[in-house]
Parts: structure tokens; sequence; C-alpha cells
């Protein structure tokens, strides 16, 4: 009889949108809930699909988290899988570490929540075996494979671990291993969190990262999904990638070359929105619009008129419907005379000098002291972060000035 269950991870359950909520409180809101319906969506599908289990890979919560209304939601919806005869397997990630949830929780007993000592758990009379290890604490510097145990003779071996695997961009080093490693410890599916990116891996073992069921800004864009797993008699892993995002991200590019005025750049950002809103089956959409390479005929007014054309496409996107605007970015779009008083200010724009570096610099560190603990790591963790912010919005404001001038003069 085929062993079925569902693999998922990284769902950091009613995780805060700060970055929206300075924006728009009221989109901040509809999309806050998205990680809970999204996890109610993979109930469903483990009770649709009659699953043997639920696995979860790891930071199922988001951080220091405290409400207790997170924690009785995820008693209720875990209830329903143990009505239905579903078991449900849970390692700890570096976010779960820091949770108080974690440590007060009250689970059903069809809830198996591993520890930091590697642990197995046997199912169906011993033929599954379900191997998995927590983290203790936040960081996890070191590989936590060497401490699993050897496979279960005679039963189908499957590993839960929380890790960066070799290195992926954009994320921190935790209990880092080798895919081969992980090929060579004898199971037969490694069920894997941490990577919001999906990536699957097939040889001796079949290893699966599958990705975050839900993204929770423009950072985490693209298609989000958990994967329904199905091991046949003969041992083959079967994969189905199952669509799970209420609310979907991502940037929209528009190709503003070659237009020459302004009705035309508009019909090209609706045209955009729109095919965007085609091409993603989420049932709400937030996109970020990406005007690329205006020539000298638009550059100027998109530096002057950037408002214009943000509310251009946030009434397209209203009149889509189940779209919302981001923000909007231009990249591109500048003018650099190559000659007279323009060409010797740009030239002298481009290289602020370290005096004026540092300045903006303090100013920055000044913005960052007044703002909310929560708020302060958008800017960056150390000086070097600060300084890299402050070149990129003095270029920012150096390529606006350079525009109104030019326009000026073009008439």
């Amino acid at each position: 009889m085929p062993i079925r269950f569902v693999h998922t991870a990284d769902i950091h359950l009613d995780s805060p949108l700060r970055s929206l909520a300075l924006r728009d409180p009221g989109l901040s809101e509809r999309v806050g809930t998205a990680t809970r319906e999204a996890f109610r969506g993979i109930v469903d599908l483990c009770l649709r699909e009659a699953v043997d289990a639920l696995l979860i890979a790891g930071d199922l919560y988001d951080g220091a988290q405290t409400s207790m209304k997170t924690a009785r939601f995820l008693a209720a919806e875990l209830g329903r899988l143990a009505a239905g005869g579903i078991a449900t397997c849970i390692i700890r990630g570096n976010h779960d570490a820091e949770s108080r949830i974690t440590r007060e929780l009250v689970l059903p007993p069809s809830v198996h929540v591993f520890g930091s000592k590697a642990g197995v758990r046997l199912f169906q009379d011993g033929r599954i075996a379900v191997h998995g290890v927590s983290f203790a604490d936040p960081r996890a510097p070191d590989s936590l494979l060497p401490r699993f145990g050897a496979p279960v003779a005679g039963a189908v071996n499957i590993g839960m671990m929380h890790t960066s695997l070799d290195g992926a961009a954009g994320h921190d080093v935790y209990a880092p291993c080798a895919l081969a490693d992980l090929m060579a410890a004898g199971f037969a599916y490694w069920a894997l969190g941490h990577v919001h990116r999906r990536a699957v891996h097939r040889g001796p073992a079949v290893v699966v990262m599958p990705g975050m069921p839900q993204g929770r800004d423009i950072g985490e864009a693209g298609p989000k999904s958990v994967t329904l797993v199905t091991i046949g008699d003969d041992g083959a892993v079967t994969l189905d990638e199952r669509l799970t995002a209420l609310a979907g991200f991502a940037r929209v590019t528009v190709q503003a070359g070659g237009l020459e005025d302004w009705p035309a750049l508009v019909a090209e950002v609706r045209q955009a929105l729109r095919q965007a809103r085609r091409d993603h089956a989420a049932p709400d959409l937030i996109l970020r619009p990406v005007i690329l390479g205006a020539g000298a005929a638009l550059a100027w007014r998109l530096r002057r008129d950037r408002d214009l054309i943000l509310a251009e496409a946030q009434a397209e996107a209203e009149a889509i419907g189940t779209v919302w605007i981001d923000k909007l970015e231009i990249a591109g779009a500048g003018v650099a005379p190559a000659a007279g008083a323009l060409g010797e200010l740009a030239g002298m724009l481009d290289d602020p000098g370290p005096a004026a570096l540092a300045e903006g610099v303090e100013a920055v560190e000044a913005l960052v002291r007044a703002l909310p603990a929560g708020l302060r790591d958008a800017f960056g963790a150390g000086e070097a972060d600060r300084a890299a912010l402050v070149r990129l919005l003095m270029a920012e404001g150096a390529a606006g000035v350079l525009a109104e001038l030019a326009g000026g003069e073009g008439g």
C-alpha cells in the first residue's frame, strides 16, 4: 500500500507584514491573514487526499510570537487532522526556537514534535520511520546530520531537517550540510525546510526543499506551494506540487524603451498589470511595476511625475480587481548630459565624497534610532549597510535633480 504525506515548511504563521503596514494598513490586514488561510488550506488538502501524515519541517512560527490566538488557531487545525486520523510531525526551526508558543502550546496526541536530540517515530506498524531533530536555540552553525540514527530496517525512512543545505543566496547559514551526505544517509526521502524557494534533488534519495506556502513581501515573490508525496510499494517517489498562496507577490517589468510620450507609457503599464493578473493564480496579487529603459523623452518626466504614474498603476489595479500595487520602481531612466554645466554637475553628483557620505550615514542613523525597534532592521544591520543605502539614495536623488534640470532645458 503506498505511503502518502504532505511536506511543508516555513509557514511563519501570523507573521507581521511591516513594510506593507507602513504604506497600506488595509492591504496589510488583508494579506496578514494569508499565512493562516494558507495553513488552513494545507489541512484541507491533507483531509481531501486522505494522506498518512503532514510533515512540517521547521519555522511554523515567526520568532518571538506571544499571541495565544495563533496557538489556539494552530491547535484547532491540527485537531482537525487528528479527527481525520492523520498524524503530524513537526521539527523546530530557527524561528520556532525563539517562540514562546513553541513551549506553551498544548497539541493533540496525534502530533509529534521532535526534540533537539534526534529521534524516530514509527507509523503503520513500523512501515514508516520518520526521523527528525529540532533547533534548541536560534543559531545552529554546525550540521545536524551526525545526530541522526541509522535507518530503521524494513521501513521507509524519512528524514526531517531545517537546514540551509549547501548554502542559498539571501538566507543565513543554518545547520549546513552537503547534499551528497544526505543522499548517502540511507533514507528514501528528506523533508527539508529553511530556504523559501522550492528545490528538488533526486538520487539515491529524494531531497525536497518545498519552499514556503505563503509569501509575505515582494522579496518572496513567485509560486508558493506544498509537496504531496507518494512512495509506492516499489519505493518509487512521486512528487505533486500543490499551490497554496492566497496572496501572491510579483515584480512586473514595463519596457519603456522606444516609448515617446506619456500616454504610451500609461498604456504599457496598464497592459503589463493585466498580463500579470493573467499569469498568476493567487486569488490576491500584490505587484511592483518596474519601469525599465526610459529614453530622454520620458526620463525627466518619470522622475518628476513618479506620483502620477504610480496613481495610474493604482487606478488600473483597482479596475482589474484583486490586484494591489506594492510600490513603483524606476530603473535605467535618467539623464546624464555629456557636456555643458549639467555635464559638470552630473560628474560632481556621481561621486559625493567621503564627507557627504559620512553626513548621510549619520542622518540615517538618527532616523533609525527614532524608529520602533521592530522596524530598524529594514535599514541594514551595520555601518556598511547604511553606507550602501546612502549611496543608493544619493544616486536616486541626483538622477531626479538632473532629470528636473534637463526637463526644464527641454521645455
